[in-house]
């Protein structure tokens, strides 16, 4: 795990769940998953987006032409948990259609200008997985 994912680890456990510099939100998750191939259990601090029927993460990899590792992880193990504020809950994930995708891509992009951008630097779609409490 990098250093600054670490860090933010770190700084989400001290604070129940609230992040500061340089994401300044209580919106983030800390996503436990499985690696697909190694059967390691790893942690991703990512940015959410709950609604009333769970939270949505978006699968950018920061523009990156591939999709994130933990996208892989869980499409091979969607059962799994995740550290929202100062709970761990069993989730369930799954990507979401593309009927569904557009528009809340569309809010998600609005709210934080970040992921037009990832967008931007990519060819690939990027998936939006939604993890709903089990």
């Amino acid at each position: 795990m990098s250093d600054f994912n670490s860090q933010i680890i770190d700084d989400f456990r001290a604070n129940g769940g609230y992040v500061g510099a340089p994401f300044h939100s209580d919106q983030l998750v800390l996503l436990h998953h499985v690696g697909a191939k190694s059967g390691e259990e790893r942690v991703s601090p990512l940015m959410s987006f709950p609604d009333e029927e769970g939270w949505v993460i978006v699968a950018s990899k920061g523009g990156a032409p591939t999709h994130p590792a933990w996208f892989h992880n869980l499409r091979a193990h969607p059962d799994t948990v995740i550290e929202y504020g100062t709970e761990t809950i069993p989730v369930r994930a799954s990507v979401i259609d593309d009927e569904e995708r557009a528009g809340r891509w569309e809010r998600i992009k609005q709210s934080n200008p970040g992921f037009a951008g990832y967008e931007k630097k990519t060819d690939r779609v990027i998936p939006l997985v939604r993890l709903t409490r089990r």
